[in-house]
């Protein structure tokens, strides 16, 4: 397998393309750019005009599933990796309301805040960290079912459904 780099917009817009969940990047472009008739792993043919057409501006995403990919989420093996990663993910899709989960609160800490220094005022042994790619940060020390509990509340607090609510925190 070989790695590429591409720009931000075109990974979401190749993140959008998934018609199912764990579906790999490399499936999704094998189903775009690959005739359907096509058996052998030669890729078709694809005039300039529409590789164009399928590489948006700016990426339009509502749902995590839209930016959430399973090959990227399986890279990360720690808890906390994949927490941070799923976290982040979030927020790419819901860059306007992301914000919300600074509400989000235990019976004594703050578990999200706009800085580490925040998070240390707010408790002892917090451990704080930032979520990539945003300006929050979230605490890490709190065991599996806490972060899972977290992800639920996050889920709901931006507007998901029961049904993917629970996803979300199974993905942990």
């Amino acid at each position: 397998m070989k790695t590429i780099e591409i720009d931000d917009d075109l990974y979401h817009f190749i993140a959008s393309q998934t018609q199912e969940i764990g579906e790999s990047a490399s499936d999704i472009l094998r189903r775009l750019l690959l005739q359907p008739t096509t058996q052998s792993s030669e890729p078709a043919k694809v005039e300039e005009k529409a590789v164009e057409a399928i590489k948006p501006e700016k990426a339009v995403v509502g749902s995590v599933f839209d930016v959430l990919s399973q090959q990227d989420l399986s890279a990360e093996h720690s808890v906390v990796g994949r927490f941070l990663f799923i976290l982040s993910a979030l927020a790419r899709a819901h860059k306007k309301d992301f914000a919300k989960v600074l509400e989000i609160k235990g019976r004594n800490r703050l578990y999200f805040g706009r800085s580490e220094h925040e998070l240390q005022e707010a408790g002892s042994s917090t451990n704080p960290k930032p979520i990539p790619n945003t300006d929050f940060w979230v605490i890490t020390n709190s065991n599996t079912t806490r972060k899972k509990m977290m992800l639920t509340e996050v889920a709901g607090t931006l507007g998901y459904n029961s049904t993917d609510v629970e996803k979300i925190r199974d993905l942990l």
